[in-house]
């Protein structure tokens, strides 16, 4: 049975180049980076380097401006909070109804300590209400937090005005770049963006390492106390081997991003139109500024978990949404946002592809997947029929 994995936004392969790099890191340079003799100082070297390769992904003007930590959660954490406590006379959070739980489970915590937190909602493709976030800013508010780019839909936010508008009211800005870093260009050092979130495993790297980016000169607060590790923003001993596992990935990312991603496009739109064809069903999220590698499809009247499970048992590898909630029971929070009719809000499947993806994977997803869609509509694999539910929305269901 050919196993086909299409759920990159959950976590990538890390990049075998990746694991050779990390390698000499467990056993033989084991160094601990903080001490003064030779073994040490090398191992400080390569963190070094690893945080430049960082900062040349991501366009950053100092390397200094990369703080390495566990992952995108805790980078998002750090900055949120951070901006909350060095703020004066400053104490709401902007941030979007779509966010991923790292944002939001902390806006709601945020909410019962008595800050405010406003909510900005998105229209049927997912796109930001730019109104709402002009009229919730203010001088209250301290930090806003949008994500770079979806990672249910893939849409991507205009982060860059939206910073422009924050920090013209005093505001800092913080995004969750996490679904975007490695597969859209980004060149954070012409933007106003204050703070930036990145991990490890979503361009190829491990898991358990990720980054947060803090401009120059913002004023910052950290959130784990100790040690003088990076320059006494994130204390602990560092996670040597991830580092240089996610230095290495940044490196391969910044070679291959432009080539790649037209790659990925193409085999995206090859999956879309592949599954179109077998009518009833509808393309989600905004289909004209999304991230090349996503596509979120609501099939009408089934059961995302019932395609979910035939398409395990078959090899292939999707999701509902997002893998940091995927436990639970309910309708994707980004897709109820964007009102998704209830004919389709169940039937939802994210496939996300990688630069590993191929054009024989996805012709095989095609034809698994149409034979699961009949099975389950109780029809010929080769017959298509219209959609009953209208939905405005980029792409019109066929």
């Amino acid at each position: 049975m050919q196993s086909v994995y299409l759920d990159n936004n959950a976590t990538t392969r890390t990049d075998p180049s990746v694991v050779a790099a990390m390698l000499p890191f467990f056993s033989e340079q084991f160094g601990n980076a903080s001490s003064a003799h030779a073994a040490g100082r090398q191992v400080a070297e390569s963190i070094r380097q690893a945080r430049r390769s960082v900062q040349a992904l991501i366009g950053a003007a100092f390397d200094h401006e990369i703080v390495f930590t566990s992952g995108g959660t805790e980078s998002d954490n750090t900055a949120i909070l951070s901006a909350l406590a060095v703020q004066e006379r400053r104490d709401e959070l902007v941030t979007t109804t779509v966010e991923h739980p790292a944002v939001l489970s902390l806006a709601d915590e945020l909410g019962r300590r008595g800050n405010k937190c406003h909510l900005i909602p998105v229209d049927c493709s997912g796109w930001l209400d730019i109104d709402a976030y002009r009229r919730a800013l203010s001088p209250h508010t301290a930090v806003v937090s949008v994500m770079w780019a979806n990672n249910e839909t893939g849409t991507i936010f205009p982060v860059e005005v939206l910073a422009k508008m924050a920090r013209s009211t005093g505001a800092l800005f913080h995004t969750d770049a996490v679904q975007a870093v490695g597969r859209v260009p980004i060149d954070v050092k012409t933007t106003q963006i204050d703070m930036l979130s990145l991990s490890g495993h979503k361009l190829h790297g491990p898991k358990g390492v990720g980054a947060l980016y803090v401009r120059k000169d913002t004023k910052f607060r950290r959130l784990i106390f100790g040690g003088p590790q990076e320059r006494r923003r994130r204390s602990g001993t560092e996670n040597v081997p991830g580092i240089i596992g996610l230095g290495k990935a940044a490196e391969l990312a910044a070679v291959e991003l432009g080539q790649e991603r037209r790659k990925i496009a193409a085999l995206r739109d090859r999956l879309e139109d592949g599954v179109l064809d077998f009518g009833k069903c509808v393309v989600l999220g905004d289909k004209e500024s999304r991230l090349p590698n996503t596509s979120n499809i609501a099939f009408e009247h089934l059961e995302g978990e019932a395609i979910i499970h035939h398409l395990s048992r078959a090899g292939v590898a999707a999701s509902l949404g997002s893998a940091c909630a995927s436990g639970s029971m309910e309708p994707s929070h980004v897709l109820r946002a964007m009102h998704v009719p209830s004919a389709l809000l169940h039937g939802a499947i994210r496939f996300s592809l990688s630069r590993e993806t191929t054009s024989e994977e996805i012709d095989h997803v095609l034809v698994v997947l149409r034979n699961i869609i009949a099975k389950l509509r109780g029809t010929p694999p080769g017959r298509s029929e219209r959609a009953e539910t209208t939905f405005r929305s980029n792409e019109s269901i066929r």
